[in-house]
């Protein structure tokens, strides 16, 4: 069984940047982080494979967040920059050894683990 802890989320003003993290109790496995809003369905940020060469973004984000991975110390992390209102979420690190997932990166149903979410708020 695969376990994540998401931390790092706070209050943050619009502009700001903010890192969440993701402690994984394994490191062989691919990751992708998704953001839950109230009210809407959780949506795909971004996501990288186990061994740390690609990457990949939804458009909402693209640019402005970065997700990297530290193997070593088993931690997923999601930087993010120049904040917005609109980026206001519980934000989710999820998990698949599926060697296929990038055919459908950015669904939900592709990840078989998921942490139990940081909530992140961008004040305007």
């Amino acid at each position: 069984q695969v376990q994540l802890v998401e931390s790092g989320g706070g209050l943050v003003q619009a502009g700001d940047s903010l890192r969440v993290s993701c402690s994984a109790s394994v490191s062989n496995i691919h990751m992708a982080w998704f953001r839950q809003a109230p009210g809407k369905q959780r949506e795909f940020v971004a996501a990288i494979n186990w061994r740390n060469e690609n990457t990949y973004y939804a458009d909402a984000v693209k640019a402005r967040f970065t997700i990297s991975r530290d193997n070593a110390k088993g931690t997923l992390y999601l930087q993010m920059n120049s904040l917005k209102p609109e980026d206001t979420a519980a934000y989710y690190c999820a998990a698949t050894r599926d060697s296929y997932f990038w055919t459908s990166v950015n669904m939900v149903g592709t990840y078989d683990y998921w942490g139990q979410g940081t909530q992140v708020t961008v004040s305007s």
